[in-house]
């Protein structure tokens, strides 16, 4: 029993996500999505994952669940290394998703009794049409839903009204760890408040782990447990989430912090924005060395020539940079 909560539930080594885009004639260049990453989520915990668009976050969660096969490194589940078929399978009957967009992720021609029961069916978790019934309308009761919505189609809901559909299906397995990619970013902020607060009931009731992906940092830090930072396919910085805001120690996560709204209007005004010169490269292209070192405002010629190693600077927190005690 010890040994079970001791041990992470998920752990990712060395994970690489390549995709082959066509360049020309016959000729095709690899875009390295995700390039190297390590990371470990403990039971019952929360990973907050940001960074802005592009950097890699959602092929990380949706290559954990082997939604796309991984170009190398290994995934871990409860101490168990995911190798073969079977495993994946057995896998995904305690790892679900969360989409990003409740509009397109839901199946305009079913209704949400179909939707949620979906999982059900697939997996056989249902010896009979009653039982089927009342697990559908429990899970649609976790989620806010009444069964008078039960018959209805996804096109009748607003926007966290489907959502709360698409978080019920998750649930559907019984899931230990559900991957969360941006699942409010495209709801009103008055409904973001609702669909947060769900997600850390149901986790106090449920003893869910997640790997929340968002780009909202006051969203990731209400949430989150930890905090990792990526940017261009790589992790940079990764920390309890207090933290990683109260003292940032890579020059990106500084930046990004650095824009994140403050509500008191005197620290607004004496709040340092950290403003970022250029465009984000190219994951096709990336520049040599460090990802981060054409936007540093600290690079040196060390940052061109090699890539700076993640490591444990202090307790918990992992940095990858070569100038870490300069910059802080």
């Amino acid at each position: 029993m010890s040994e079970k909560a001791d041990r992470p539930l998920i752990e990712v080594k060395d994970l690489k996500e390549y995709f082959d885009i066509n360049v020309g004639m016959f000729r095709s260049k690899p875009l390295k999505a995700v390039d190297g990453v390590s990371f470990s989520i403990n039971r019952g915990e929360t990973l907050g994952l940001v960074g802005e668009s592009g950097c890699g976050k959602t092929t990380v969660g949706r290559t954990i669940l082997h939604l796309y096969k991984p170009t190398s490194g290994e995934v871990w589940y409860d101490g168990k290394k995911l190798e073969s078929r079977a495993d994946i399978q057995e896998f995904r009957k305690k790892a679900t998703m969360v989409f990003q967009d409740p509009y397109s992720s839901l199946n305009p021609r079913m209704t949400v009794s179909d939707i949620i029961g979906e999982p059900l069916d697939i997996h056989k978790l249902c010896a009979s049409k009653q039982e089927r019934e009342e697990r559908i309308l429990e899970l649609m009761g976790h989620v806010g839903l009444n069964s008078e919505h039960a018959s209805r189609y996804a096109h009748e809901f607003s926007g966290g009204q489907r959502q709360r559909i698409g978080i019920a299906r998750a649930l559907a397995v019984n899931p230990d760890f559900i991957v969360c990619d941006e699942p409010v970013s495209a709801l009103d902020v008055s409904i973001q408040a609702q669909v947060i607060n769900m997600f850390d009931e149901l986790q106090d009731k449920l003893g869910l782990t997640y790997l929340f992906i968002a780009h909202d940092l006051l969203v990731v830090r209400h949430i989150s447990d930890r905090i990792a930072v990526m940017y261009l396919g790589r992790m940079v910085e990764l920390a309890d989430a207090a933290e990683i805001y109260d003292r940032p120690m890579h020059p990106y996560s500084k930046s990004l912090l650095s824009a994140v709204p403050v509500p008191d209007p005197k620290a607004a005004r004496a709040n340092q924005r950290i403003v970022l010169t250029g465009d984000i490269p190219s994951p096709l292209n990336a520049p040599s060395g460090c990802p981060f070192r054409t936007r540093c405002q600290y690079a040196t010629e060390q940052c061109a020539a090699e890539m700076p190693a993640f490591k444990e600077v202090e307790k918990g927190h992992f940095v990858a940079c070569h100038r870490t005690a300069e910059v802080n």
